[in-house]
């Protein structure tokens, strides 16, 4: 199965995931680490555009077609990559689970923004005037829906994993 969570950055996508990821013993999969890799490989190139997505894509497809869960963390904020996620898994034959996080306190989910730290070397964190102007689309597709502003990253993995054993993930690519 491929599980792709999506959201804004300060959301708790990378916590949530990866307290995921472990519980389900699946592979994790981060965008923003594969992005950081290609900046450090020396191409002097900090905008790699959509490559840290596109090497994303293919290894989660390798690691599907093994027969691992994948949990993909990324912003997924366009419809273009939710759309590509979903033929990753079509192509791959598996199930998709789309899992969008959200933090409904405006001020809470600032702090958050403002108050990280960087975990991978390198890393340029947004700040909270660039969340507010990044495109993100609005979701077209079944998903589950976690808002963060109340809920303990526990509360929020456990909600995940009862929705994937109550209701099979819908496969469909849009």
């Amino acid at each position: 199965m491929l599980i792709a969570l999506g959201g804004l950055p300060g959301t708790g996508k990378t916590t949530v995931a990866q307290t995921l990821a472990r519980k389900l013993a699946a592979v994790y999969l981060r965008i923003d680490t594969l992005e950081q890799a290609f900046i450090r490989s020396g191409s002097g190139q900090a905008d790699i555009g959509p490559g840290g997505y596109l090497a994303g894509y293919a290894v989660a497809a390798d690691n599907l077609r093994l027969g691992l869960t994948v949990v993909a963390d990324s912003v997924n904020a366009l419809q273009v990559t939710r759309s590509a996620w979903r033929n990753v898994a079509l192509e791959a034959g598996v199930p998709l689970f789309e899992v969008e996080l959200i933090c409904s306190d405006t001020t809470k989910h600032r702090l958050r923004v403002e108050a990280r730290e960087a975990d991978i070397p390198g890393h340029q964190l947004p700040t909270w005037k660039s969340v507010l102007e990044r495109q993100y689309d609005p979701w077209n597709s079944q998903h589950l829906l976690i808002d963060t502003a109340n809920v303990s990253v526990e509360h929020a993995v456990e909600t995940i994993i009862r929705s994937l054993s109550v209701s099979p993930p819908d496969t469909r690519a849009s």
